[in-house]
């Protein structure tokens, strides 16, 4: 298990960013970037734009005997861009109307300075944000792989632990760093780092807001497509149908279990990952279906004999169904499963309230649910 970080973030995200044709004249114009370079090694700086799927390479910079530099631009959109400093340093930068002012001193490689346009100063959070959480990556990484030399079973298993914790509390650090940036664009330059199907609520409010502040920019409508297609999934939403055939071949309903809690949990004999959860989910399953806690389980699997195997090898009590299609199972499609082991878990109403639930994250909140 090597905890992999979402290094991409700028890119994956920011790379979806084209130029619309806005309706905002006021956002037409030149802006001016320029700054200072100290202690700076060999090599040019290097301005790259983000559009059309791709960084695109602007022009080459030129600095002045004292370092100082000054660039020219037309910026008739909210745009992303690169400016890369001798192949060492990258400054991400937000431009729209105001002109940017980028200080660097080659000697203070933590201590860059980023003046006049507001969310470019916005994206130092960004940056700040991943930088603390690639250091405690490391840290899981570095802890992970000496208990692995060491065979160390329990610290092994409290490592995976903290590293689902560890995802949770960025997604709620991103949250948090989204809110301060108020309605600055450059927000979008964090949205790849959240889970749209376990934010779902949050992104749809965002995107509206900036929707509303930046009118007929491309990016964001094709945002708001994106969480259309994921509205009918999202936390609050009813659940939709499951019927498919048990082993036995009788049709069983996702909707014949209403009036439970039930956990949705998509699997398959084959995914070594979903056989390792199986145990944890017997052992909540018996603590807790007497109280209300009821799963529907849904193979992805492709041969019976295998699925009907590795329930009883794994003593799974619980509905099952499979319409042994693997991942052109109907159900899988209508829950855009793309991976498995994954899980949604509906209350009594049927209503989805929390997904991708497993080992201590599925326990913490079965505990919420009836120990409370």
């Amino acid at each position: 298990m090597k905890i992999v970080m979402k290094s991409l973030w700028f890119l994956g995200l920011i790379s979806l960013f084209s130029c619309g044709n806005s309706a905002n004249s006021e956002q037409d114009g030149t802006v001016e970037i320029s700054g200072k370079i100290s202690n700076a090694p060999e090599g040019v700086v290097v301005l790259s734009q983000f559009t059309d799927g791709r960084p695109r390479v602007l022009d080459t910079l030129d600095l002045d005997s004292e370092g100082n530099f000054s660039y020219e631009l037309q910026v008739e959109d909210p745009t992303f861009y690169d400016l890369n400093l001798f192949g060492e340093r990258s400054v991400r930068l937000a431009l729209l109307k105001e002109d940017v002012q980028v200080n660097y001193d080659f000697s203070q490689p933590e201590n860059i300075q980023i003046e006049g346009s507001k969310d470019s100063q916005e994206m130092l959070k960004l940056e700040k944000l991943m930088a603390d959480y690639q250091a405690d990556v490391n840290a899981l990484n570095e802890a992970y792989y000496e208990a692995m030399s060491n065979n160390d079973a329990e610290t092994i298993k409290s490592i995976q632990a903290q590293a689902l914790d560890l995802e949770a509390n960025q997604a709620e650090r991103v949250k948090q760093t989204i809110n301060s940036m108020g309605d600055s664009f450059a927000s979008l330059a964090a949205i790849g780092l959240l889970n749209p199907k376990n934010d779902f609520p949050f992104l749809d409010e965002l995107i509206n807001r900036l929707d509303q502040k930046y009118p007929n920019t491309l990016t964001i409508i094709q945002l708001k497509q994106q969480l259309d297609e994921l509205r009918a999934l999202a936390i609050g939403a009813v659940a939709p149908e499951i019927a498919l055939p048990g082993p036995d071949g009788e049709i069983k309903k996702l909707s014949d279990l209403r009036g439970n809690y039930v956990l949705i949990d998509f699997w398959a004999a084959w995914c070594k990952p979903c056989r390792a959860e199986n145990p944890n989910v017997v052992r909540l399953y018996k603590e807790y279906n007497s109280k209300g806690f009821e799963v529907f389980g849904v193979s992805l699997d492709r041969d019976r004999e295998d699925w009907v195997q590795a329930i009883a090898d794994d003593q799974l009590e619980w509905t099952q169904v499979s319409d042994l299609q693997y991942f052109n199972s109907a159900a899988a499609q209508t829950y855009q499963i793309q991976a498995i082991p994954a899980t949604y878990m509906i209350d009594p109403e049927g209503k989805i309230i929390a997904k991708d639930l497993r080992g201590p994250t599925l326990e913490r909140k079965l505990q919420e649910l009836f120990d409370n």
